[in-house]
């Protein structure tokens, strides 16, 4: 009895650690952000006039008004505008580039004179790694399958083998 609930447990270990599996592995590929990718440098683009357009109190569609990076990306500002511009510690005078590593998970908001508000959003995430992932198939996986061994113990619970009657 004991090696029939031993079995029962562990094939529903491995049943909950496969239904993690698929759950997580199907979330994670239709939910797909920046976070799935490792560092790399990034360059953001100031195009010739925006001092102009940020006067009038116009945004330049090519500029966004947040970005999402994974940590250990480096932003790249380059600036082809005729006037210099700032992104929080950066100091970008006319055809020259700065940049910003962002070592550290955290959101930012930076003073930015290339935005009509004035302001640009940075999201610095974790990257999403294949360890990250495989602790979160064990972190759901195995008391998922726990759970399932408990309750399959109540659907279907064990029989005990009859003894057979001895002989006097």
């Amino acid at each position: 009895m004991k090696k029939q609930i031993l079995i029962r447990f562990l094939l529903s270990i491995l049943a909950g650690i496969l239904l993690a599996v698929t759950f997580n592995e199907v979330s994670f590929w239709f939910l797909k952000s920046e976070a799935g990718r490792g560092p790399q440098e990034i360059e953001l683009v100031i195009p010739a006039g925006t001092a102009e357009q940020v006067a009038r109190g116009e945004g330049n569609s090519a500029l966004p008004e947040n970005m999402v990076f994974v940590t250990g990306d480096t932003l790249i500002v380059r600036n082809e505008d005729v006037e210099a511009h700032t992104l929080g510690p950066l100091f970008i005078p006319p055809g020259t580039s700065a940049s910003l590593v962002l070592d550290q998970a955290q959101n930012l908001a930076y003073s930015c004179s290339f935005q009509p508000g004035d302001y640009l959003g940075l999201d610095v995430r974790e990257p999403v790694t294949w360890e990250t992932r495989v602790y979160g198939i064990l972190f759901g996986g195995i008391p998922l399958g726990a759970l399932m061994g408990l309750y399959s113990l109540l659907v279907w619970p064990l029989k005990a083998k009859e003894q057979q009657p001895q002989a006097a």
